[in-house]
């Protein structure tokens, strides 16, 4: 099992909502942390919350939609701290728009932060674990990185290839067999703001999910080293669906509701 005792732990987006649980947890089981984010003021309050309940807790402003500033973050993170043992890849941005409506810059940034900053942070991180031949990776994908619905082109486009790169980044390390895990997360919508507005059909199959129970699960899967963590289970019903002709599976998700779950969206202000 993964124990987060003793180990540095590093979380994106971890100035607010599931990445901010997420470090309270860790920070309860004895871990040293290093958050980043790109919201300064609330990414301090974060950090004082903690420092009653983890070793250490290091804070790094980054803007994970530029390169240019991923790459020393993470190399200044390895100076002050060394090696990361725990790599959460948790931040994301959503626009909430349909393809036309969707900016350039709105289009990419989705891309930059949700997909790209995998990519960047764990090739910066991923050398010093190999190193000791220890480690864990954890990509926040999404249900939306399994199935895909109006108003989320751009969104569903980018976790769908999050969800991409932990599967080809588990088979490398497999094949190099390395002693590192990795761990995907696909939660259905989750109710930490990011969603504002978002309203279910069908909440006996697919319910908004609390966030502190999808951090707890987050934390668990973790530590018993699950490859894959669905939320909820019913979505691991969308690859049965897909077997059929595409015409029944898109009357499924009507039917579920998903063609028009994104039209009272609101968004986080």
């Amino acid at each position: 099992m993964t124990d987060f005792s003793r180990k540095t732990v590093l979380i994106t987006g971890a100035a607010q909502g599931l990445g901010r649980l997420l470090a309270l947890q860790a920070a309860a089981k004895g871990a040293s942390l290093v958050l980043l984010d790109i919201n300064s003021e609330k990414l301090e309050a974060t950090k004082k919350e903690l420092l009653e309940l983890s070793p250490q807790v290091l804070t790094y402003v980054c803007d994970l939609s530029q390169k240019d500033q991923i790459q020393p973050t993470a190399k200044q993170i390895q100076n002050d701290v060394g090696g990361i043992d725990i790599l959460i890849n948790n931040a994301g941005v959503v626009s909430g728009k349909s393809l036309l409506e969707c900016s350039d810059e709105q289009i990419e940034r989705s891309f930059q932060v949700n997909s790209l900053a995998l990519f960047w942070l764990t090739r910066a991180l991923l050398p010093e674990m190999m190193k000791k031949n220890s480690g864990h990776i954890v990509t926040v994908s999404s249900a939306a990185g399994v199935v895909a619905v109006p108003l989320l082109a751009d969104y569903c486009a980018s976790k769908f290839a999050a969800f991409a790169f932990d599967e080809a980044l588990r088979l490398e390390i497999k094949k190099q067999q390395l002693n590192i895990r990795t761990t995907v997360i696909c939660p259905y919508f989750i109710d930490t703001g990011m969603f504002k507005g978002v309203k279910t059909k069908s909440p006996i199959l697919l319910p908004f999910l609390n966030e502190k129970k999808v951090a707890n699960s987050i934390i668990k899967a973790i530590e018993k080293n699950k490859k894959r963590l669905i939320l909820p289970k019913t979505v691991y019903l969308i690859w049965i669906f897909r077997l059929f002709p595409v015409g029944f599976f898109d009357w499924v998700t009507t039917w579920l509701g998903l063609d028009r779950v994104m039209e009272t969206y609101e968004g986080k202000k």
